[in-house]
């Protein structure tokens, strides 16, 4: 049977097998449910789900921060975090934080957006077109102490980058601390 994952979005992808232009196999996922369909994950590759909803075949990484600090991170924004629409990616050594780029909440009070559909069916169809974009991040810059950074991206044009705000060994301290600015203008006004 062939591989299927389905995204977060509902939508199901399938896994094919391909050649490069050397004939090495190569792998990717398509909404295409014909074709050279592969059976099974090849040794040493995982599936992997971008916070976009794109879905892909990878090698798998070793990881560097643990299960229980990317845990730290995820109870965090559950909990101080003053917008329900964030995802937490792993990005080697940083654990990241996306945001929604839209206004699910703003755009659920235009009745005339979706007319005749009830409030669960249009924020599920809202949902599954939102698009996300990193805003801060917790990066391991000590494996022997466990110290972590937290950066905010910047968005003035000059910039454009990651800008580390504060260090600590205590990532749920950092997170207590820099979380709860998550979607709130006083996120732009947080520096060094």
């Amino acid at each position: 049977m062939a591989i299927e994952y389905v995204n977060r979005k509902g939508k199901t992808y399938y896994l094919h097998e391909g050649t490069t232009k050397t004939g090495k196999p190569k792998y990717f996922f398509s909404m295409k449910s014909d074709g050279n369909l592969v059976d099974t994950i090849p040794e040493g590759y995982e599936i992997y789900e971008n916070p976009n909803a794109q879905v892909f075949l990878r090698k798998i990484r070793q990881r560097i921060v643990t299960p229980a600090e990317v845990d730290i991170v995820q109870t965090g924004v559950k909990r101080y975090a003053q917008t329900e629409h964030c995802i937490v990616d792993v990005k080697g050594k940083y654990i990241v934080v996306y945001l929604c780029d839209q206004n699910v909440d703003a755009l659920m009070a235009i009745p005339a957006l979706m007319p005749h559909q009830d409030t669960a069916k249009m924020r599920e169809t809202l949902l599954q077109s939102t698009t996300y974009s990193p805003m801060m991040q917790f990066g391991l810059m000590d494996k022997a102490t466990r110290e972590f950074s937290v950066e905010r991206w910047c968005f003035r044009g000059s910039v454009d980058d990651w800008i580390e705000l504060d260090r600590d060994r205590d990532l749920q301290a950092l997170v207590k601390q820099y979380v709860p600015h998550l979607g709130q203008e006083s996120f732009y006004e947080l520096t060094p």
